[in-house]
């Protein structure tokens, strides 16, 4: 064994020295199955697996070298043993963050991450060669992981940080070190980790207080108060505001079917529907503007993009017109989501909504609002499926689980017309089109 001190500085000396390998390799693999040739393979560990075990495999199938954090498992020069290997992938992310000199845009947020970033991915790509976070690689592995696709000629990294508890996204910082962020919004997600709204709120803005504590740049939408109230005492800042002359004016002209916008008598029609994605496209405006991308740059990467991967989808298979939005789910995304719906001209609207996940002891209270509010809008069916939702207090038709669901749609035929599908991604609803 080292001693204490001699082992910090061996694993000091060990992030520099595989980080000259990364350079020269520039992969990295963390499941054997996805072995690429030449890639790094970082042996994670779980409650359930070790992939040290899986090193030496990893090798065989063309790894160049495994980091590993068992010594049992060194068979040859290709293994690169470290204390810890999660904590390893999370150093050299840091240094090769670092290393290079791509600007970190820091984005997180209650709902509307992902589209955000895809849509400020978009914008910025019209003149520089950006990246962004992949789906939603956003927790303390997917980070890391990000933050190690930057190439030399990397402008600009958009990272997504996710959290579900208090310290997250201060973690996610002091790894990605972000010289911009933004924050979506503050709402009712993941309340079970947070402790509550509150909590949320301050978890969450865990990103203002490392870009203020490095006197870093912060976007904000100016019409949020609670953004607005924080960052009130910090002057390195730009916002974006439907009436507030201060910041840069965007206007929402409207949102059936599509969201609808304008900046400098530049008309914007998006493909994205309801005007909860107004904030989203807005903040991908802000960004193109200070970073100087032409408007009509702006205005066309917006137009051409399409929300995927179950979000906010538009389908229209056979007689359905669907909205699946079946990725996630939370009580203001599901609240946005009915009155967007609800709003909808014409007749034949279904409703499928799944279970809302990570929400603690309030889960009965916010699914029983949820249902309140579906009973007084005009819905000609709302299936409620889900432990969650069964115990709720309504007419509609309920069931405990998928399953039960299944039975029910197999021997009944929906009416065509419009469907909305919501639910956390736990729920899978996206199963429904398969009985369509």
């Amino acid at each position: 064994m080292l001693a204490l001190g001699l082992f910090y500085i061996f694993v000091f000396m060990t992030i520099e020295k595989l980080h000259q390998l990364f350079l020269k390799y520039p992969q990295v693999c963390t499941d054997t199955r996805n072995i690429q040739p030449n890639c790094i393979f970082f042996a994670f560990k779980g409650p359930n697996f070790n992939g040290n075990k899986f090193a030496s495999e990893a090798i065989k199938n063309g790894a160049a070298y495994a980091i590993v954090d068992e010594e049992k498992y060194m068979t040859g020069e290709a293994f690169v043993l470290v204390e810890d290997v999660l904590k390893t992938l999370q150093q050299l992310a840091n240094f090769h963050r670092n290393y290079c000199k791509a600007k970190i845009i820091g984005l997180t947020g209650s709902n509307g991450k992902t589209t955000t970033k895809e849509l400020i991915y978009a914008v910025l790509s019209k003149k520089y060669n950006a990246i962004a976070t992949k789906g939603n690689l956003n927790n303390h592995i997917g980070v890391p992981l990000t933050l190690l696709t930057i190439k030399a000629d990397t402008e600009f990294a958009i990272i997504e940080m996710g959290a579900n508890h208090i310290k997250e996204i201060e973690f996610l910082c002091n790894i990605a070190e972000p010289d911009f962020g933004y924050i979506t919004n503050f709402g009712k997600a993941h309340l079970e980790g947070f402790g509550g709204l509150e909590g949320v709120i301050k978890g969450k803005s865990e990103l203002y207080g490392h870009l203020i504590a490095n006197k870093k740049f912060i976007f904000l939408n100016a019409d949020d108060p609670i953004q607005v109230e924080k960052l009130k005492n910090y002057s390195n800042k730009y916002g974006y505001s439907i009436s507030d002359n201060k910041h840069y004016k965007i206007t929402l002209l409207g949102s059936q079917p599509f969201v609808k916008l304008e900046t400098e008598e530049t008309v914007i029609n998006t493909q994205l529907i309801g005007s909860y994605n107004f904030t989203n496209c807005g903040a991908a405006v802000l960004m193109g503007k200070y970073f100087n991308v032409p408007l009509e740059d702006i205005k066309n990467a917006i137009e051409a993009y399409v929300p995927k991967n179950n979000r906010s989808q538009i389908i229209d298979k056979k007689e359905y017109h669907i909205i699946l939005d079946a990725y996630n789910a939370n009580p203001n995304s599901m609240e946005a989501a009915l009155e967007y719906f609800s709003n909808l001209p014409g007749n034949g609207k279904v409703v499928f909504l799944g279970d809302m996940f990570e929400l603690g002891i309030d889960a009965k209270e916010e699914h029983q609002k949820i249902v309140d509010l579906a009973s007084g809008m005009n819905f000609d069916k709302v299936y409620l499926v889900g432990q969650n939702f069964y115990k709720t207090h309504s007419k509609f038709t309920k069931f405990a689980t998928f399953e039960d669901l299944s039975d029910f749609l197999k021997g009944n035929k929906l009416k065509k017309g419009n469907l909305l599908i919501k639910g956390s991604r736990g729920m899978a609803l996206e199963r429904i089109l398969d009985y369509l």
